[in-house]
């Protein structure tokens, strides 16, 4: 018995140091996570590097918490990159960040970086599609727009409305006149879509609007005249006046014979000088050669352009000419035209 109870001794000792020397490993453990913790939220709570001047970065679709982190230390807005990963994973923001461009013009915490990341608080831009523009002018805006990924660039204009949806014959005249806010980096198809549904609801409202007996069989009737009356204004107050004349004429049969349309045919061989000889060459825009309204819109209208279409003044005039002011003149018969072209213009000279 004696025996037995010396045996006993040495493994009691044996599992009491294996006990302490396992109770300080587990001590040191809970030290050691509680250091890394508090050097985590001291990291997630303290500014990031900030050189007093905004600074701005891309992230492009596809890119990973781990991607962004290392991008984001090459351009010396983050350190330690790998802390940046830790907080996204322990709050729950690595797989939510978003694609787009940022701006940071102020010094942020990692936790503040990533609440950008992850609202998708990106620096916007601005697009202004200005009354009057054509198609060509549209383009070549989308397409010198730093702030724009150009999708459209290689795509001609009928594979063009067939992404976007536009049952036209032409992309002309399709896009509302106004100024578009968007994330940096946003695809040009994206802001085209915009100004595409902007014009399809301010068309309908105009057309819903309409005055009554219109020789417009239409929506894309009013938005071709709308176009035409949109290039030919000078004075905001001529409209009605200037829808009133191109009404009467398509009632009675009468040419338009409208300068712009011609210009429009022309093209870019147009040099910014208008000849007899532009206004007696055939195309489909020549509203001289031609009856009745062009094939397309030659200009993209805005909202008082569209109403004056719809709603024009009441009134006889069949003819006007430029008073050199903005103005013009108003006739309802071809001799008081050629006084008043007299009068303003050859008399001008």
């Amino acid at each position: 018995m004696a025996r037995k109870r010396s045996n006993s001794r040495p493994a009691q000792r044996g599992t009491s140091t294996l006990g302490r020397l396992f109770a300080l490993m587990l001590v040191s453990a809970l030290i050691a996570a509680i250091a890394l913790a508090a050097y985590v939220w001291q990291y997630a709570h303290s500014p990031l590097p900030f050189n007093g001047k905004p600074q701005a970065f891309t992230l492009e679709r596809g890119t990973t918490m781990r991607m962004a982190a290392n991008q984001l230390a090459d351009q010396g807005l983050v350190v330690q990159p790998w802390l940046l990963v830790q907080v996204a994973r322990i709050n729950g923001s690595a797989s939510r960040i978003k694609a787009g461009s940022y701006e940071i013009t102020e010094a942020v915490t990692p936790l503040q970086l990533l609440a950008k990341l992850t609202d998708g608080d990106v620096s916007s831009a601005t697009l202004t599609i200005v009354e009057g523009w054509n198609w060509r002018q549209v383009r070549a805006a989308l397409n010198r727009h730093p702030d724009l990924r150009h999708d459209s660039a290689q795509l001609d204009d009928a594979a063009l409305m067939q992404q976007l949806g536009i049952q036209a014959n032409s992309p002309e005249g399709q896009f509302f006149p106004d100024t578009y806010h968007f994330a940096k980096q946003s695809s040009d198809l994206q802001v085209l879509q915009r100004a595409h549904q902007a014009m399809r609801t301010q068309l309908d409202a105009a057309w819903a609007a309409r005055a009554p007996n219109l020789p417009l069989r239409t929506p894309a009737d009013a938005l071709t005249l709308a176009s035409i009356i949109e290039k030919e204004t000078g004075a905001a107050k001529d409209r009605g006046m200037i829808s009133s004349v191109f009404h009467n004429r398509l009632r009675i049969g009468m040419r338009l014979q409208t300068d712009p349309t011609v210009i429009y045919g022309l093209g870019e061989a147009f040099d910014g000088n208008l000849k007899r000889v532009h206004l007696e060459t055939d195309t489909p825009w020549n509203t001289y050669t031609r009856g009745g309204l062009p094939p397309t819109p030659i200009a993209m209208p805005g909202m008082a352009s569209l109403l004056a279409a719809t709603q024009p003044a009441q009134s006889k005039a069949l003819y006007f000419v430029a008073k050199g002011d903005g103005s013009s003149y108003f006739s309802g018969s071809l001799t008081e035209h050629n006084q008043a072209v007299r009068r303003y213009q050859l008399g001008a000279r």
